[in-house]
């Protein structure tokens, strides 16, 4: 999920470290003895995706005080285990006896899974097999699994563009090395390409250096288990197994901070709990469930916070559903005004319970008789600072100053990431807003270049563009002084796309003395909060 940590804030609130491990050695506080339970279903979190991609890149393990790790791995002759304090996990570049060629068939990049997605179901509603991986960007790739050979992959190929799928091509990557894990110990080397790893007290201490001359080692502990595995971009992911309340408990402070009054962490708590079981299929192609960062909901492993943890033990179990279905539990850090409806953003079925909201305590706005679709109505919405629940924070109004030549910088990245001929422009000469929402959301754009008019939809706006924090902005050009067009302000509000649940709201609305169940009402009209059970369906999975 997209958000920001206000370190400000959290400083003084963070029980560092040494304090947690005193609290588990005296008993003040204990990890939830029900955590064995159906309804605290075991995750798998890819907390390192990209193990792998340099000889640099190196992972420390290590045990709590007075316990060890336990590595597993397989062998010719069977499993074989190992013990340890600690161990480096390490890359080495192996060269191959032969190139290979390594391909992939791209049908469609996006800047989110959710429109990666749907475009997903749409080839599969033709007969097409596809999968949705994240290279980098979201994409989607004809199933490997199912075109296996050159041969099928160029059948597609030509069939696909035969019937005018010219966005459709082949991802061709010549490989004469291959990354691979080892580690040393008792003066062996060990080269596998998947490991197990437990510890006794179920704690494991991670430091993730991925590039020694830049990075800052920060260590973090996580529950459960951990598994190096490899995954479909030829690199590794360190996936964490580990029950869902002790993930939550993993993201709240992270997501929201430790904090805020206690109905909004109690609100974040149940979105988020919602939000993983909602979206366990995320990863399939890399066989784990949800990543631990923005693209998913940020997750830092196991600290003790205890207003967090509160507000976690509180709503153990709870989630948010519209008639009886998990919701889609997306939120954000700052709306700028106003929620955006699911579509403002993302393609696909409506959701009844993500539209529009002004996100006011007050009667500030009837969107219903001044749309914001309209374009002197959004200036004029725009134009006012107060009266919001997030009015104050430094996202809820911004402006973003760039030249003609950065737009074509940012254009020209944008577009070849996605092998488009747009990528050869050398000069905008008009950008324009032609289509809001009533949300007055960014639907489309149009770019005057050298090449042609280029045509940006909903949230591909933010990464062809760079600059907006959001999809709730206007333009206003700038001139030079002998009047010729030197480049424009995007002016703004908001961070994060705008959909579902304004976190920094939600602090508002506690502060006022709403109640967890009030919040969630508000910014997901027609939902109920639910305990798990068999009553409550997962969704689209």
């Amino acid at each position: 999920m997209q958000t920001k940590i206000y370190k400000q804030y959290l400083t003084h609130k963070l029980i560092p470290s040494t304090i947690l491990i005193t609290a588990l050695l005296l008993g003040l506080y204990k990890i939830p003895a029900e955590a064995l339970e159906e309804s605290n279903k075991l995750l798998k979190i890819g907390v390192i995706q990209r193990f792998g991609t340099k000889t640099t890149d190196k992972i420390t393990l290590r045990a709590t005080p007075g316990d060890k790790l336990t590595l597993s791995f397989k062998t010719p002759a069977g499993k074989e285990t190992l013990t340890t304090e600690k161990v480096e996990l390490k890359i080495k570049m192996r060269p191959l006896e032969k190139a290979l060629l390594k391909e992939r068939l791209v049908f469609s990049s996006h800047r989110s899974y959710e429109n990666a997605e749907e475009d997903a179901e749409l080839w599969k509603d033709k007969g097409v097999e596809v999968e949705v991986t994240q290279p980098g960007r979201w994409k989607v790739w004809a199933k490997r699994e199912v075109y296996k050979t050159p041969l099928l992959r160029r059948w597609l190929l030509e069939s696909l563009q035969a019937h005018s799928n010219t966005n459709v091509y082949l991802d061709l990557e010549v490989l004469k090395q291959r990354p691979t894990a080892y580690w040393e110990m008792n003066g062996y080397t060990y080269h596998r390409h998947e490991l197990d790893i437990t510890a006794g007290k179920d704690i494991i201490l991670v430091n993730n250096q991925f590039n020694q001359d830049t990075a800052i080692p920060e260590e973090r502990r996580y529950a459960g288990s951990l598994k190096l595995q490899p995954n479909a971009y030829g690199s590794y992911t360190l996936v964490n197994n580990v029950p869902i309340e002790t993930y939550i408990r993993g993201v709240v402070p992270h997501e929201l901070g430790a904090w805020p009054p206690k109905a909004s962490l109690e609100a974040q708590a149940i979105l988020a709990r919602t939000y993983a079981l909602r979206n366990l299929h995320r990863f399939v192609a890399d066989n784990y469930e949800l990543c631990a960062n923005t693209h998913c909901q940020v997750y830092k492993g196991l600290d003790v916070y205890p207003e967090t943890d509160e507000a976690v033990a509180a709503t153990r179990g709870k989630v948010l559903t519209y008639e009886d279905e998990l919701i889609d539990a997306v939120y954000f850090a700052v709306s700028g005004g106003v929620t955006a409806d699911f579509n403002d953003l993302w393609n696909g079925t409506e959701r009844p319970y993500l539209r529009p909201v002004v996100d006011s305590a007050n009667n500030i706005w009837d969107l219903s008789t001044n749309s914001l679709a309209d374009e002197q109505n959004f200036r004029k919405f725009m134009s006012l600072q107060t009266g919001f629940n997030e009015e104050g924070w430094i996202e809820f109004r911004w402006r973003e100053v760039v030249s003609l030549p950065g737009i074509v910088s940012y254009l020209k990245s944008y577009f070849r990431e996605k092998k488009s001929p747009f990528a050869q422009i050398e000069t905008v000469k008009n950008v324009e807003v032609t289509e809001r929402s009533l949300a007055g959301r960014v639907l489309k754009m149009t770019v005057e270049t050298d090449k042609g008019i280029i045509e940006l939809n909903k949230d591909e706006v933010q990464n062809a563009f760079w600059v907006p924090w959001s999809t709730l902005f206007y333009l206003d050009p700038i001139y030079k002084p002998d009047k010729t067009l030197w480049g424009y302000s995007f002016v703004g509000g908001g961070f994060g796309h705008g959909v579902g649940f304004s976190q920094k709201g939600s602090i508002k609305l506690a502060e006022l003395g709403w109640s967890s169940d009030r919040i969630l009402s508000f910014y997901f009209p027609g939902t109920e909060i639910q305990p798990l059970s068999e009553s409550v369906t997962f969704g689209q999975q």
